[in-house]
């Protein structure tokens, strides 16, 4: 029998809120490695140190502002919950015989605790939550750590204490970036300071400075490798407008019937309006006008058909 984290559920809630003091801690040696020990005492020095430090400094602030932005965007946006009482459409319920919808189904005509028998093709049309005991919109998956259904669930993440849905995903994915691309600018930052170190031969830092030098390297390091992995995978994701969850159900599916193509796969997530990709927030005609980003709709391509069922 496989091992299931999720029945440490508690657990895993008590350990996000250690990880966020950690990240935070983290961000903490970082700005005192790169600013206070090294590059802002280089203003001072004048020329070409002092040119580098302002370029090293700027870069440095500006995206740690995107990163904590994204972050705390991340933290505490709701991914999105299935409304109240909410039902499905007839023509959506039609939409929704893939095999991604074969288990779990309630019905209409059913009494709300009454679940249709496998095989039920006349049930088979409508997703329903046992745990919650009601109707899930298309793409909706429980989450057993929040313990209720999340729109577009792509995964519960630890670090964000948070699940990652519709509403927030976007939010995630510019996490990832910006701490790639901080993680990148610090490792390299301080990689020059080692390397004038061992050519100078010189000892000018306390001990302790050394030592925090050196550790926010190795962390940053480690941070824009492993983040790097994630960033490709959720941009392949992104691509083919899928989840981590979907990418594995998907496998038995011959044609993803969400797959728009890569550029409107993207605007699903960002949206259409170029100005606001790079920032975690959405252009009010975008929210008005693309129902996908509110997680409970989501357009399929033209020339996707429903599975026949036998």
């Amino acid at each position: 029998m496989a091992w299931n984290v999720f029945k440490f559920c508690t657990a895993l809630r008590a350990l996000g809120s250690i990880m966020i003091v950690f990240v935070l801690g983290i961000i903490g040696v970082t700005y005192y490695a790169v600013v206070v020990a090294h590059y802002g005492p280089s203003l001072f020095l004048g020329g070409f140190e002092t040119l580098s430090a302002i370029v090293v400094l700027f870069l440095f602030h500006f995206l740690l502002v995107m990163l904590l932005w994204s972050y705390s965007s991340v933290v505490l946006t709701d991914p999105g919950s299935v409304p109240p009482n909410w039902r499905p459409l007839r023509d959506e319920e039609k939409g929704d015989a893939d095999p991604l919808v074969g288990l779990g189904y309630g019905s209409a005509e059913l009494g709300s605790n009454q679940l249709a028998m496998p095989g039920d093709s006349k049930n088979q049309n409508i997703r329903f939550c046992q745990k919650c005991n009601q109707f899930k919109p298309p793409r909706t998956h429980h989450c057993s750590v929040c313990k209720r259904c999340i729109l577009k669930m792509d995964h519960h993440c630890v670090w964000v204490v948070n699940c990652v849905g519709a509403l927030n995903y976007k939010y995630f994915l510019l996490f990832l970036f910006y701490t790639f691309v901080e993680a990148t600018l610090v490792s390299l930052s301080l990689l020059l300071v080692f390397m004038e170190f061992f050519n100078d031969g010189e000892i000018t830092e306390t001990p302790g400075t050394l030592a925090a030098t050196f550790i926010t390297l190795v962390l940053n390091i480690a941070f824009a490798l492993s983040v790097l992995g994630f960033l490709i995978m959720h941009i392949t994701l992104v691509g083919a407008n899928t989840t981590t969850i979907e990418a594995y159900e998907k496998k038995t599916t011959p044609m993803w019937r969400y797959d728009l193509g890569w550029k409107k796969n993207f605007e699903q997530v960002f949206g259409t309006e170029k100005k606001f990709w790079f920032i975690p927030a959405y252009a009010e005609d975008d929210l008005r006008r693309m129902p996908s980003l509110q997680g409970l709709e989501y357009p399929t391509r033209p020339d996707w058909e429903p599975p026949q069922q036998h």
